[in-house]
């Protein structure tokens, strides 16, 4: 970072992917926060001018607030690389690997971490036949923040029906009962482990809306599956090479014990708004949210 007494910050945001008004609202969050920590910010709305309008504003840092393709997947870290500019959460290769969920599981599996069975098949298969027995869930294989997700019961009388908007290749996992909980791990730690509690599935509105989850923190649960999670979330975290922070969600199955507890996905750019998950968990590690921005521009860097 350069030596200016208040180094600049380009702060990405928006962006074109599915997840749009999500990052929006991280990216202002974020740019505030930073604003009051005395940095020198600029909020940009990422589009196809991109690197023209880095170039002209020539941030210290970027901070990369978008979330869902585009922004997660490897392709901004890759230019940011090319014009050699220090930026934050993960890079290239990992974000790429943990926005691919069936890679990503790949990635658990070598690290002898526990994930459900999945399958990548055309959304028109899925559509005609259940590609494996019920229940089941057909979710994007490249999206985050339950866009698109389709719980197929026990006992259905039919495949789901898919929306046109599904992409043409979908993820088909076993459905996984039980409790959803999640890890956020900073640099080389886990913070705490939450509890999400939802009236239904927690899906897009409950993760994004006030009052569509409650989050117990730190998680009421047995010590054991608490230190599993917090052990599990460093490894997910390693074995994909994530750098900065990342959040892995979990699914627990109470009555099964140990053998219930799997993991679901990694979050490289967890989202950073009133309700989310992981500035909570920082502050309860003790760890302001301006804290936080601060140590994620601190910490940014190119070569990730």
């Amino acid at each position: 970072m350069s030596s200016r007494t208040s180094p600049k910050v380009a702060v990405l945001m928006g962006g074109p992917s599915a997840e749009r008004e999500v990052s929006l609202s991280t990216g202002h969050e974020c740019a505030q926060a930073l604003r009051d920590e005395g940095y020198d910010v600029v909020e940009l709305d990422a589009g196809a001018d991109l690197a023209a309008r880095l170039a002209d504003i020539a941030p210290d840092v970027v901070f990369n607030a978008l979330h869902g393709r585009w922004g997660e997947d490897g392709c901004v870290q890759g230019l940011l690389e090319w014009m050699r500019i220090p930026y934050t959460h993960s890079g290239v290769l990992a974000s790429a690997l943990a926005l691919d969920k069936q890679r990503t599981k790949a990635a658990y599996r070598a690290a002898g971490l526990p994930v459900v069975e999945s399958v990548i098949a055309s959304a028109d298969d899925v559509r005609s036949r259940h590609v494996m027995p019920p229940p089941y869930v057909v979710k994007p294989n490249n999206e985050g923040s339950s866009v698109g997700i389709y719980l197929v019961h026990d006992g259905a009388n039919g495949p789901p029906q898919l929306s046109a908007e599904m992409p043409d290749s979908v993820m088909v996992e076993t459905y996984a009962p039980g409790r959803e909980m999640t890890v956020t791990v900073m640099g080389d730690r886990a913070l705490t482990v939450t509890d999400i509690l939802t009236d239904g599935w927690y899906d897009y509105d409950a993760k994004y809306k006030p009052g569509g989850s409650r989050h117990v923190v730190p998680a009421e649960i047995p010590a054991d599956i608490f230190e599993a999670c917090m052990d599990y979330a460093v490894r997910a975290h390693d074995a994909l090479g994530c750098r900065g922070i990342s959040r892995t969600d979990f699914r627990w199955d109470e009555a099964r014990g140990m053998d219930g507890l799997i993991l679901l996905e990694t979050n490289t750019q967890p989202g950073m708004t009133p309700t989310s998950l992981s500035p909570e968990q920082a502050a309860h590690a003790g760890l302001s949210f301006g804290a936080l921005c601060r140590w994620l521009v601190e910490d940014a860097s190119c070569g990730r």
